[in-house]
């Protein structure tokens, strides 16, 4: 029986979700992070080490300044309510994905949370925050040349926002999308992928739990034979 270390999470749907309750895109954002508290509490159950939630990407830049805006909101409220249970459960805050164009404020905060609990070890939820995918490859490269070393896989894996992490075992999509959207594109070359028709608010520990059950019945060969018949 395979028990996966990191899962990693499209969490789409919020604002559709928000608009089918006759509500606002915003009030779907901000049930959604009602989500995520259930869904790591839901992980570290598992024993899961690593929780990778894509939050904010360098598309959503193209989403209206309103609701740009209310995301930061809810990340900085989040980060202000969090921060002793953070501490409390033993979870690790680790960014990927360049803030640098963030408001000073909520920058400010994120180092912090990421200072503070950088040595817990219950569980490290990595927080993809102005993530791309593409650019998180070139940025790799640039690295590589500057450092005048070999462009190969190992060093490309090694200098990617998440060199330090494993790749996911599991990647999960809600929102009845099946694409990845400039997501962990050279890490998710043998994930598991689920894509769910649940919204993001709608998707639940029993939703998460039944796909990690699902995941230890496939047999992984990894491009490989593991018997006669494969």
């Amino acid at each position: 029986m395979i028990i996966p270390k990191h899962i990693a999470i499209i969490m789409d749907g919020n604002g559709r979700w928000g608009i089918k309750k006759k509500k606002s895109r915003n009030f779907g954002h901000k049930k959604g992070l009602i989500t995520v508290g259930g869904i790591i509490n839901a992980a570290i159950k598992k024993n899961i080490k690593y929780l990778t939630l894509f939050i904010f990407s360098t598309e959503n830049w193209k989403r209206p300044a309103k609701e740009i805006n209310y995301l930061f909101k809810l990340l900085n409220n989040y980060i202000d309510n969090e921060v002793n249970n953070l501490i409390k459960k033993d979870i690790k805050i680790k960014v990927i994905g360049n803030i640098k164009s963030f408001p000073k404020i909520l920058k400010a905060k994120i180092k912090n949370i990421e200072q503070i609990t950088k040595q817990n070890q219950k569980i490290q939820i990595n927080m993809a925050l102005n993530y791309g995918s593409r650019q998180e490859i070139i940025n790799s490269i640039k690295i590589i040349n500057k450092k005048s070393l070999k462009i190969n896989e190992k060093n490309i894996s090694n200098f990617l926002y998440t060199g330090d992490i494993p790749e996911p075992d599991i990647l999960i999509r809600t929102g009845n999308t099946k694409r990845i959207s400039n997501f962990l594109i050279w890490q998710l070359i043998y994930t598991e992928i689920f894509f769910v028709k649940k919204m993001w608010p709608e998707f639940t520990k029993n939703d998460f739990y039944q796909i990690i059950n699902n995941y230890k019945k496939i047999k992984r060969n990894f491009g490989g034979l593991n018997d006669k018949f494969d």
